[in-house]
């Protein structure tokens, strides 16, 4: 782990409510393992179960996609439901890696494309926002953008200890440090130098604070104005960024898109817009993978009924 990080295990970690967590992990580590054709056969079969069993999780995935692609009919948006449950069981399955396994072993599961548009920016003195897009396999971004670059960024905390120690652990084998999203900016900021990349999660709706809404597919969302504040203040380049599987190359893909344009233009909804539709092509060549499971639409603009 790098050290810079300050992620350190707690002996409260190892308290008998935690029994079960550990558990689970023990099974990760087997999984860990398994040549990932097993493995994603295995998530399939999870996702199978949530996409018949948990009406919840259903329900929120139709509905997103009943917005973002209008032209489905009922069958053919359910079959994209089916295949997004699946992926999502599939990157459940594949924490066990991020986990367990070696560096040297998760970095040949990796391929980078559009590396040029990081280079070209850090050769002109200037720092970059990777703007991460919530993928299913967006995990694998930070292990092979920080093995190739100085890079930091935030994470989610988690309601359970020990899962929380395990994912912030788990980024800090390949990034520089990671920073909860309940601490706040100010460590992201002050670090966002010329030659380092910050890898950020912009899509989320997080409500209306320090949010605008701006179309997102077809529909208006609560869109973060983070982005494009950071991006003035530091003078960096902002690289809309996706990360999926491709059955094909049996690889892991980190696609870094081209640089936003006129970005920050001094309008915080056009910003918006231009980030969202930017992300919106990078989702579209690979939409089963986005993280449709994310209530995108739950804040509303006043007078507009709720979607969830």
């Amino acid at each position: 782990m790098n050290k810079n990080c300050g992620i350190s295990f707690s002996i409260s970690l190892l308290h008998p409510k935690y029994f079960f967590t550990w558990l689970g992990l023990a099974v990760f580590f087997i999984l860990s393992y398994l040549p990932t054709s097993m493995r994603h056969q295995l998530g399939r079969k999870v996702g199978e179960v949530i996409y018949k069993r948990n009406t919840k999780r259903y329900d929120t995935v139709n509905t997103n996609l009943k917005i973002a692609f209008p032209n489905l009919d009922s069958q053919q948006r359910d079959v994209l439901v089916l295949k997004h449950l699946q992926w999502y069981g599939c990157a459940l399955a594949d924490y066990s890696v991020l986990f367990f396994a070696s560096k040297k072993r998760l970095l040949a599961m990796l391929e980078i494309q559009g590396r040029e548009n990081i280079d070209k920016a850090l050769k002109n003195n200037r720092s970059v926002i990777v703007l991460l897009a919530h993928s299913v396999m967006l995990e694998f971004a930070p292990v092979l953008l920080g093995s190739e670059y100085q890079c930091f960024g935030s994470y989610k905390t988690s309601k359970n200890a020990v899962l929380d120690w395990m994912i912030a652990a788990s980024r800090c084998r390949h990034v520089q440090f990671v920073v909860s999203r309940e601490e706040g900016l100010r460590k992201l900021v002050k670090s966002l130098k010329p030659g380092k990349v910050m890898l950020f999660l912009p899509d989320e709706d997080l409500g209306s604070e320090n949010a605008v809404f701006a179309p997102f597919f077809n529909k208006r969302k609560a869109t973060l104005t983070t982005t494009s504040r950071i991006t003035k203040m530091t003078n960096a380049t902002a690289l809309p960024t996706f990360a999926y599987y491709d059955n094909e190359k049996k690889k892991y893909i980190v696609q870094i898109g081209l640089p936003l344009t006129n970005y920050p233009s001094g309008d915080a909804v056009k910003d918006a817009a231009n980030m969202n539709q930017r992300l919106e092509k990078l989702i579209e060549q690979n939409p089963e993978q986005y993280m449709w499971l994310m209530k995108w639409y739950k804040t509303r603009p006043d007078g507009e009924q709720a979607l969830y």
